[in-house]
């Protein structure tokens, strides 16, 4: 059962959010407390052909971006999830039933493949 008063994270598709509002929803439980912290949008299969549609119409642009430029985003977002991997490692916490020292270690792990693929 979806609770209607807790948010509801929604899909990211062709940069923007989803605004048309989910058919289904699944609940997303924090495991360490049993609790309900918000609710999942279920993509349907309009929604899984325009993310499928935005990605192939991005990939021509992306592959024919120089790799100077693509490892510069690339190394800004590193930078991102450097400056912001408290709050990340709380996320998953929250999400996951994680304490944030190992959640902190989960983000460690995911900057280093970050810093292979620049």
């Amino acid at each position: 059962m979806t609770d209607t008063a807790l948010p509801t994270i929604q899909h990211w598709i062709d940069g923007a959010y989803s605004t048309t509002a989910p058919a289904r929803t699944s609940p997303v439980f924090n495991p360490a407390l049993g609790t309900a912290t918000g609710n999942v949008a279920l993509a349907d299969d309009a929604e899984i052909n325009a993310a499928i549609a935005a990605a192939k119409a991005a990939f021509p642009g992306w592959s024919n971006t120089s790799i100077a430029k693509r490892q510069n985003i690339i190394f800004k977002f590193r930078e991102l999830l450097n400056e912001r991997k408290l709050e990340l490692a709380r996320i998953i916490t929250s999400e996951h039933g994680k304490v944030v020292s190992d959640a902190a270690g989960e983000i460690q792990r995911g900057l280093e493949v970050v810093e292979l693929a620049t």
